[in-house]
């Protein structure tokens, strides 16, 4: 499926803000609510993540039609790798473990703010080679 790129990355700046929170206050709460919306994002696809929602019925309406599309499955493989970090960030809180929190927290906030501003998607970036070395394993097999 073909994506707006202008979503993802609008919602890479809700989650860098939302991130940005959480080394704030170390809200284990909030980050593991994060963590849901980065697995609907890769487990359900974009259309279902909250922040797709909100940029479609409130932002894209107000936009030209995009200039181009992007694929969505290197998308949905970053929400992946960045539900794995938030996960293990509000475990190191729930925990005690603030250290893992800060981490995991400050890594996933460092791959959200690249996409936000920048329009780097390091998930983007991996999904490619993951995908290579999946097709050698499966040929080696």
């Amino acid at each position: 499926m073909q994506t707006d790129p202008r979503g993802p990355r609008f919602s890479a700046a809700l989650t860098s803000a939302v991130l940005i929170v959480v080394l704030l206050t170390g809200s284990s709460i909030l980050l593991a609510g994060q963590a849901l919306v980065f697995a609907l994002g890769a487990f359900g696809g974009l259309r279902l993540s909250p922040y797709d929602w909100i940029f479609r019925i409130l932002v894209l309406p107000r936009l030209a039609p995009p200039s181009e599309t992007e694929d969505e499955r290197p998308l949905r493989f970053g929400q992946g790798i960045l539900m794995v970090f938030a996960t293990i960030g509000a475990l190191g809180y729930v925990t005690g473990v603030t250290w893992l929190g800060l981490l995991a927290t400050s890594v996933g906030l460092a791959a959200a703010f690249l996409n936000a501003a920048f329009g780097y998607c390091v998930g983007c970036e991996l999904y490619p080679v993951v995908r290579r070395a999946q097709g050698r394993l499966t040929a080696g097999a």
